[in-house]
């Protein structure tokens, strides 16, 4: 069985502590074989907020598997966003921002779809769209294929419908072709699970996390994560997502609901 833990949106500069020593308490004890930290890391892109989140990385003694958010990205500091926009991106998490994670049962795939001529938005040119579609069909047989975006590329309610990813239909359309079975994103700190494609298209699922640890939560949502288990069956991925909320009386994270999907 593969199992992955996805964090999101941590907002380090605006973290819960219980919530964070909450966060990796869980990773500790489910001992995933990867963690995914799909972006808005920081608050602020700021460089204490950046070493907060290389800090809580290094003490989850795991592979991990990170993309940039919007809000890595400078947003006062007008001359390091038009100048350097991921400099203390890169120098805490390192220089990669299109990182790909392989084992024997998984190939994970980051992709950064953040813009720093936009505040916010997210966009997918066609040549990530066409480098995420070639490693996919160069997957092995019996690997779970996963994309990790920061911005959504379904929505669940319509107020949500403006944040969705720019060129997200061609990169559906072509990542579904290609046989991608997960894609998680983050951004609009609301937890849920959507098919990619209408009935008779191919397999494959969205993805969404809320906000792991962050005071920014939305609504009535509590903090969250992702815990997501998958194995081969007939020669089909079959994938158990379940939602952690963190709860207040425990100080822990547990299990709320759980969605059962079937990759391609």
């Amino acid at each position: 069985m593969t199992r992955i833990l996805q964090f999101s949106d941590t907002h380090f500069g605006t973290e819960r502590k219980p919530v964070v020593e909450a966060a990796l308490d869980l990773a500790r004890s489910l001992n995933p074989d990867l963690v995914v930290l799909s972006g808005d890391i920081t608050q602020r892109a700021r460089r204490a907020q950046f070493a907060a989140a290389r800090k809580f990385i290094e003490r989850l003694s795991l592979p991990v598997l990170a993309v940039p958010g919007n809000h890595d990205i400078p947003l006062f500091n007008v001359f390091a966003r038009a100048l350097n926009p991921y400099g203390n991106y890169k120098r805490a998490l390192g220089a990669v921002l299109e990182p790909v994670f392989e084992t024997p049962g998984l190939l994970a795939i980051g992709v950064n779809t953040t813009r720093p001529r936009r505040r916010k938005d997210g966009e997918i040119s066609d040549t990530q769209i066409a480098r995420v579609a070639q490693r996919l069909r160069q997957a092995r047989p019996g690997q779970l294929r996963i994309v990790v975006a920061h911005h959504p590329v379904r929505a669940k309610v319509e107020s949500d419908l403006s944040n969705l990813l720019i060129g997200r239909e061609r990169a559906l359309a072509a990542w579904a072709q290609a046989g991608v079975d997960l894609i998680l994103g983050g951004h609009i700190h609301l937890p849920y699970v959507l098919p990619l494609s209408a009935a008779g298209q191919p397999a494959g699922w969205i993805v969404q996390a809320g906000t792991t640890c962050s005071r920014r939560v939305r609504g009535s949502v509590p903090n969250s994560v992702n815990v997501i288990r998958c194995e081969e069956e007939g020669g089909q991925q079959v994938c158990q997502v379940e939602r952690w909320d963190y709860a207040e009386g425990t100080h822990a994270f547990a299990p709320v609901d759980k969605t059962l999907v079937a990759g391609s």
